[in-house]
């Protein structure tokens, strides 16, 4: 199979070129920069494709680029970063595969669970309603553009993925060092729920998506056992052999990260994987302190 990826030198793109190229497909890698040679295609968020017919032939499209959400302020100017990446990114993506005269039979587009906002403790599932604050606005604007694809006949994926631990970056790479030195914690309340999935699991989904046509629309891509932020810690300390035992209280998020530390930090949402298990898909790494194990090894 031929497949086109965008995002493809991020955390989640990086494992799957070696998953896929492992399962013997082909890849077509977007980047902004001029293509190295014919592996790659010239890709731009506002722009598009430099060269859209390069992308007659390919079989499906992984579509995970988007500005990081982590590691400032969320300004005016990065709040629209993250949405122009995300909206604007995946009008191109969309409008230049269904014009192809060969579409891809497949479009497997990132989303998050930011999608359901901050709801406490109720467990979400597939069909829950969105949320309310900015992530939510974001993620639902975000997947309307993705699901456009459909009506060229593209078989559309959403995949709503929770926090991806690895060592190698995202929110468990932030967060390693910090532990490592005995000054990890609680944060606010640490009675807010943490939706998770191992990256080896996260890349089996979409494995998982490629090869099953009955797979379809919005995907919870989260280990089936969400945990509080409470119990995230402890597994941490546990895995690390370190103290968890310095706080984070609520206002220093607030004083420190603004509106980014309430979404990623002290928000609750409690997703599970509804329609992955009733499509018999089985994880790897459903238990949290097995996955952390593994991710920091």
């Amino acid at each position: 199979m031929k497949i086109l990826i965008t995002g493809a030198t991020g955390l989640i793109g990086s494992a799957l070129q070696k998953s896929l190229r492992d399962g013997g497909h082909d890849l077509l890698l977007a980047s902004r920069k001029p293509p190295k040679n014919d592996n790659f295609i010239q890709w731009d968020v506002s722009e598009g494709f430099a060269e859209p017919e390069k992308l007659e032939g390919v079989h499906a499209v992984i579509h995970l680029a988007g500005e990081n959400l982590s590691g400032l302020r969320w300004t005016d100017e990065k709040k629209k970063a993250i949405r122009d990446s995300r909206i604007l990114g995946t009008r191109n993506v969309v409008d230049t595969i269904s014009n192809l005269k060969q579409r891809p039979q497949i479009l497997i587009a990132a989303s998050a669970v930011g999608f359901y906002g901050d709801r406490g403790d109720d467990i979400m599932t597939e069909t829950s309603s969105p949320g309310k604050n900015f992530l939510a606005d974001v993620c639902r604007e975000w997947e309307a553009e993705s699901r456009r694809a459909e009506d060229s006949g593209i078989r559309t994926v959403l995949l709503r993925t929770g926090i991806v631990l690895s060592k190698d970056g995202g929110a468990l790479g932030t967060m390693l060092t910090p532990f490592k030195f005995g000054l990890g914690g609680v944060v606010g309340s640490g009675k807010q729920w943490m939706s998770w999935i191992s990256l080896d699991d996260q890349i089996a989904v979409i494995n998982y998506a490629l090869e099953n046509e009955n797979i379809r629309g919005a995907v919870n891509s989260v280990s089936p056992n969400p945990v509080t932020n409470e119990e995230f810690t402890k597994a941490m300390g546990e895995v690390l052999y370190r103290p968890t035992i310095i706080p984070i209280p609520e206002f220093a998020v607030h004083l420190a990260f603004g509106e980014m530390g309430d979404a990623l930090l002290l928000d609750s949402t409690r997703v599970i994987p509804k329609r992955l298990e009733e499509a018999g898909f089985k994880f790897k790494y459903p238990d949290l302190k097995k996955a952390l194990q593994h991710a920091v090894e």
